[in-house]
């Protein structure tokens, strides 16, 4: 991570509510603004957490995603609104972040992150924030992780279900995505189009994935690494269970 860099006058104004936190304090904003975020998906999870990360003051954001915004995007996707129908979601997504705080970079990258162009996507990178909705793609941002030693937030939902989990699959006692869901690509699976998804329910796991960021980039409580968050809004029943590494892994059994 880039060293901390000193805040200014209106910066230590605007994060005054977090420099009081003695868990963050100066030095952690500090530490915030020097940090750099990759977020893998400007959807549902992606656009609250993007809003919320800019919002803490994150100095350097980038946001990858090749889809253009729908209609049906809207009843989820809070960074959008109806006359940005048809645009890139990237763009329309940086743009609103850049109106919220002009003092975070926002890094738009037009694409689909893949095994091929994931170094060039992620250079810099301190933490990825995974907030997509395929298996391809989630598999191809873990092995990433793990080759390139950057922790990994994982995030998904689906009708009224949530989950978050932190993986750091490289160490040789923590757990890969792939340890949790196996590493094979081509399964069946639900999109929100088939299944449906509650709206606000994106903003709850959104949100709670990018204070699960903040929690990794300036550390406090009890740290979320090796376990999963499940939540089921339905009945508002919330658990957490423990990811054991898989020893035969074959995403991340070489770092053992």
């Amino acid at each position: 991570m880039t060293p901390a860099a000193a805040l200014s006058d209106e910066e230590l104004d605007r994060y005054a509510r977090h420099i009081v936190l003695p868990q963050i304090g100066g030095a952690g904003q500090a530490t915030l603004k020097a940090a750099h975020v990759a977020i893998i998906g400007a959807g549902g999870i992606g656009c609250p957490a993007l809003l919320y990360l800019t919002a803490a003051g994150v100095g350097t954001i980038t946001l990858i995603d090749d889809d253009d915004i729908a209609l049906s995007n809207l009843q989820r996707q809070i960074a959008f609104g109806t006359a940005d129908v048809g645009q890139s979601k990237v763009n329309v997504a940086a743009a609103a972040a850049v109106r919220l705080n002009a003092h975070v970079r926002i890094a738009p990258q037009r694409a689909r992150i893949a095994d091929a162009n994931a170094a060039a996507l992620l250079t810099g990178a301190d933490i990825i924030l995974d907030g997509c909705d395929n298996f391809a793609t989630r598999l191809a941002v873990n092995r990433a992780s793990i080759v390139r030693r950057i922790p990994l937030i994982s995030a998904a939902i689906g009708a009224f279900e949530g989950q978050i989990a932190h993986f750091r699959g490289w160490e040789d006692d923590q757990s890969c995505y792939a340890c949790l869901v196996g590493d094979q690509p081509d399964r069946p699976e639900a999109n929100c189009a088939e299944a449906g998804v509650l709206g606000a329910l994106a903003g709850v796991i959104g949100t709670f994935a990018a204070l699960e960021v903040v929690r990794a980039l300036v550390p406090f409580g009890t740290a979320l690494t090796g376990h999963l968050f499940l939540s089921d809004m339905i009945d508002r029943r919330v658990r957490e269970i423990r990811i054991v590494k898989d020893p035969q892994c074959p995403a991340c059994r070489k770092s053992i």
